[in-house]
C-alpha cells in the first residue's frame, strides 16, 4: 500500500474538524474565525480527545502562506486612494486609538511583570481592531448605512496601514533591540520609501497590462496571474529586507486600483478562505487550555483593558475630530475588540523568538471574548451616549454643542494651503523616483558597465544613462508648469502673501535637483563637493536649455493619473450619486441611502406631493430608478410604483424612520446612467448672488435650475433640509443637489 504523507493526514484532520465546528458556529450565528480557533484547539497537541496533528512544521508553512493570502486580500480591500479619502475624523480616531492603546498595553504588560519586549508586542496587539468581526456585527445588526459606520470603516483603513508599519518596526526592534535609535527611524523611512516606489511603479504598469490583456484572460488565467504577482512581490519584499506579509499587502493595494480589482477579489476569495482557515486553525493549535487556567487573571485584566480602553480612546478620537457625542460613542464602542492582526503580530513575535509563548493563548482568549462582546457593545452604545449626555454638566454640553455644531465646511481651503499640500505631495514623489534611479544606477548599472567597459568610458556612460533617466523628473521638479502655476501666480500677485515664502519653495526645489545630480557625480567621478555642485548646476542648466518641452514628463504623469483613477472613474460611471456623496459628505451627519419600494407599501400609487416625505420624515428624494429609467430631482407630481428604487438624503434617524414606516428594504445595487451625473456641492452666497434676500420658495431656485437645496450652514449652525420660507443671507454656505452643469451655473452666479 502506498505511503500517505503526514501532511495529507493533517490537512484532512484540519479541514474536516474546521468544517464541522464552523457549521456549528454558523448555526449559533457566531463568526467563523472562532470556529477555526476552536477546531485548532481540538486538533492541537494539547487536547487528546480527538486525533491530533503530527507534522506541525508543514502545517506552519501552510499557515504562513495563509498570512500571505490574508494580507493580499486585505490589500485588495484597502486601496491607497481610499486611505487618502478617509477624512480627518478617521485619521484622528485611528491615531488617538493606536497611540493610546500602545501605551496602555505596554504599561499593563510591565505591571504584570512581563519583559519589555513582551509588553511592546502586547501594546501592538491591543491597538488593532478587527475588520472581519466589525463587518459581521454591522451586517447582523443592519447598521451598514448608519453615519458612524463610515467613520469606523475609515478608521479601520488607517489601522490597516499602521499595522503593516508596526510589523516592520516590531521586527526591527526584535532584531536590533533598539527602541528609540537610528535603526527605528531608518526602518520607518525605508518602508515609506519602498511603499511609495512600489506603488508608483505598480500603478504605472499593471493597469495598462490588465487593460491590454483583458480579452485574453478568463477566471483561471486571472487567478494565476494575480497569485503570481502576489508571490513575486513577496519575494521582492523579502529580498529588500521586509516581511512576506508586507509584500502581499502592497501588491493587493496596487491591484485594488485596477478595474479588475473586484474580479480578482472574487476569484481569490476561495484561495484566501482555504489558507486563511489553515492559519486560524494553526492559531488555535498553539493554545494550551492549561495555560489559560494558569493565567486566568491576565486574561480577565487584558480583556477589560481592551474593551474599556479601546471604547474610551476611540470615542475620544472621534469626539476630538468634531463629531457629536452620540456618533463618537457609537464609533468607539464598535472598535472595542482585537482580531486578525493580533494573531499575526503574535505569530511574528513567536517566530522571531522574542515573545514568550504563553502570551499567544492569552491574546487568543482575549480576542475570542471581545468577539462575543462586540455586538452587545454596539447595541449598548446609543443608550449609553444618551445617558452620558444627560448626566454631563451644562457647561460641558454647551462646549460639545459648540465644537460639533456646523464646525466643518468644505471647499474653503486657502490657496496657500492648497499650494503647500500639492507641493509636498509632488516633492515626495519626485524625491522617491530620483532616489530609486540613483540607487539602481549605483547598485546595479554602474557595476555592470564597469565590468563590461573598464575605465572612464564605463563611468561616463553610466553617468549619462543615469542623468538621462533623471532628466524628466528634474525638469518637472523645478519647472512651474508642473507645480500648480495658477495657484503660484495667484499668490505671487496677492499682496497679502510674502513673496519670500514662494521664492523659498522655488529655491528648495532647485536645491533638491542640484543635490541629486551632485550625489551621482561625486559617487561616480569622486569629485569634491565644490566641483560636484558647480558641474551639477551646469548639467541642470544644460538639461533645461536643451529640453524641447515637458511632454515627456506630462505623458508619464497623465498615464499614471489615468491608471490611478481608472477604477474610480468606472465606479462613478456606474454609481455617480453614491461616489459623489461618499466623497463630499465624509464628515457630515447626512448621507444618501437607496431604498426599494415594497409592493405592499402604503405609498404605492401616490404622488410625492401627497406623501410629503420631507415634512413627515425630514428626507429629500433626489432620484427615482424605475427599471432602466432614472428620474433625477423628481417633482411633486411624480408617482411611486412597486419596486421603485428611491435615493433619499437625510440623517441616520430620518432614513431609518422613513424606511421602517413605509415598509421598505435597503439596497445598494442600483444601475446608473453614464451620461448624467447628479452631484452634491456647496457654494457661499455673496453680494452677487441673484436670489439674495429671497426665500427658497420666492426664488424658485429649484424650478429655475432643476435642483434641490438640502442644507444651509449659517454662523456655525447647520440647517438640514431647510424650510421653503428660509431666506438666503450673505455668507450662507448652501448645499445643493443637481445635475453637474446646473451646479456650475449656480456657482457661477453665486
Amino acid at each position: 500500500m502506498s505511503h500517505l504523507p503526514d501532511l495529507m493526514k493533517d490537512l484532512a484532520l484540519i479541514l474536516i474538524s474546521a468544517g464541522i465546528i464552523t457549521l456549528i458556529f454558523k448555526w449559533l450565528k457566531q463568526p467563523l474565525v472562532l470556529g477555526y480557533i476552536v477546531a485548532g484547539i481540538l486538533a492541537g497537541p494539547y487536547v487528546h480527545i480527538f486525533p491530533t496533528v503530527t507534522d506541525t512544521e508543514s502545517v506552519n508553512i501552510w499557515a504562513e502562506i495563509g498570512v500571505v493570502f490574508l494580507l493580499f486580500a486585505l490589500g485588495l480591500e484597502f486601496s491607497f486612494k481610499k486611505l487618502m479619502n478617509v477624512g480627518g475624523t478617521a485619521l484622528i480616531t485611528a491615531t488617538t486609538e493606536v497611540i493610546s492603546m500602545l501605551a496602555v498595553g505596554y504599561f499593563v504588560g510591565m505591571m504584570l511583570g512581563w519583559s519589555q519586549m513582551d509588553s511592546i508586542f502586547l501594546g501592538g496587539m491591543l491597538s488593532m481592531s478587527s475588520t472581519t468581526i466589525i463587518i459581521k456585527a454591522f451586517n447582523d445588526l443592519g447598521l451598514r448605512n448608519q453615519k458612524f459606520t463610515g467613520i469606523v470603516f475609515g478608521t479601520l483603513v488607517v489601522e490597516d496601514l499602521v499595522a503593516i508599519l508596526m510589523m516592520v518596526l516590531l521586527s526591527t526592534m526584535a532584531v536590533t533591540r533598539d527602541f528609540a535609535g537610528e535603526a527605528m527611524l531608518g526602518s520607518i523611512l525605508k518602508v515609506i520609501f519602498f511603499l511609495i516606489l512600489w506603488f508608483l511603479i505598480g500603478i504605472y504598469i499593471l493597469p495598462v497590462f490588465f487593460k491590454k490583456a483583458r480579452k485574453l484572460m478568463n477566471d483561471e488565467t486571472l487567478l494565476i496571474i494575480s497569485i503570481g504577482l502576489c508571490l513575486g512581490m513577496v519575494v521582492l519584499a523579502t529580498k529588500t529586507g521586509f516581511s512576506a506579509a508586507l509584500g502581499a499587502f502592497i501588491m493587493g493595494s496596487i491591484l485594488a486600483e485596477t478595474i479588475e480589482a473586484e474580479h480578482i477579489e472574487h476569484i481569490i476569495k476561495p484561495v484566501k478562505d482555504l489558507f486563511g482557515a489553515i492559519f486560524f486553525v494553526s492559531v488555535g493549535m498553539l493554545v494550551d487550555p492549561a495555560i489559560l487556567v494558569e493565567y486566568v487573571w491576565p486574561v480577565v485584566i487584558i480583556t477589560l483593558v481592551t474593551i474599556i480602553g479601546k471604547a474610551f480612546f476611540s470615542s475620544l478620537g472621534v469626539l476630538l475630530s468634531g463629531q457629536t457625542l452620540k456618533t463618537s460613542v457609537q464609533s468607539g464602542f464598535s472598535l472595542a475588540q482585537i482580531g486578525e492582526f493580533a494573531f499575526i503580530i503574535a505569530s511574528l513575535g513567536v517566530a522571531l523568538g522574542v515573545m514568550n509563548e504563553f502570551i499567544y493563548p492569552i491574546v487568543v482568549a482575549v480576542s475570542v471574548i471581545t468577539t462575543f462582546t462586540t455586538p452587545y457593545m454596539i447595541r449598548l452604545s446609543e443608550p449609553f451616549a444618551v445617558w452620558l449626555y444627560r448626566i454631563l454638566p451644562d457647561r460641558t454640553k454647551e462646549f460639545l454643542n459648540t465644537c460639533t455644531s456646523g464646525s466643518k465646511t468644505v471647499n474653503h481651503e486657502s490657496d496657500w494651503k492648497k499650494l503647500v499640500k500639492n507641493y509636498i505631495g509632488k516633492m515626495i514623489i519626485y524625491i522617491v523616483l530620483l532616489a530609486a534611479i540613483v540607487l539602481f544606477s549605483l547598485g546595479y548599472l554602474s557595476p555592470f558597465l564597469a565590468d563590461k567597459m573598464p575605465g572612464i568610458s564605463g563611468v561616463v556612460l553610466s553617468a549619462a544613462v543615469t542623468l538621462a533617466c533623471m532628466a524628466p523628473f528634474l525638469i518637472a521638479l523645478i519647472a512651474n508648469k508642473t507645480n500648480s502655476p495658477e495657484l503660484f501666480m495667484s499668490l505671487w500677485n496677492d499682496n497679502k502673501y510674502n513673496r519670500g515664502r514662494l521664492l523659498f519653495l522655488v529655491l528648495f526645489r532647485v536645491f533638491i535637483a542640484v543635490s541629486a545630480i551632485t550625489f551621482v557625480l561625486i559617487r561616480l567621478f569622486n569629485f569634491g563637493y565644490i566641483w560636484g555642485i558647480i558641474i551639477a548646476l551646469a548639467v541642470l542648466i544644460l538639461i533645461l536649455v536643451f529640453r524641447r518641452d515637458l511632454n515627456q514628463y506630462n505623458k508619464l504623469e497623465t498615464n499614471f493619473l489615468n491608471n490611478l483613477n481608472q477604477r474610480e472613474e468606472a465606479e462613478k460611471s456606474r454609481h455617480p450619486l453614491k461616489a459623489s456623496f461618499n466623497s463630499r459628505l465624509n464628515d457630515k451627519n447626512i448621507h444618501i441611502s437607496t431604498i426599494v419600494v415594497s409592493p405592499d407599501s402604503l405609498c404605492v400609487g401616490k404622488t410625492l406631493k401627497e406623501l410629503n416625505f420631507r415634512n413627515d420624515y425630514g428626507v429629500s428624494v433626489i432620484k427615482i430608478t424605475r427599471g432602466s429609467h432614472h428620474i433625477y430631482i423628481p417633482g411633486g407630481s411624480e408617482y411611486i410604483y412597486p419596486q421603485d428604487k428611491i435615493a433619499v438624503v437625510g440623517t441616520d434617524e430620518q432614513i431609518c424612520s422613513f424606511a421602517e414606516k413605509i415598509e421598505m428594504e435597503n439596497t445598494s445595487q442600483i444601475s446608473q446612467e453614464p451620461n448624467k451625473e447628479v452631484d452634491l456641492q456647496s457654494f457661499t452666497i455673496d453680494e452677487h448672488f441673484p436670489y439674495m434676500g429671497m426665500s427658497i420658495l420666492e426664488s424658485e431656485i429649484g424650478k429655475n435650475h432643476n435642483c434641490l437645496i438640502v442644507g444651509i450652514e449659517r454662523e456655525g449652525e447647520s440647517i438640514m433640509n431647510p424650510d421653503q420660507s428660509t431666506i438666503f443671507e450673505s455668507g450662507d454656505l448652501v448645499w445643493v443637489v443637481a445635475e453637474k452643469n446646473e451646479i456650475l451655473s449656480i456657482n457661477h452666479k453665486g
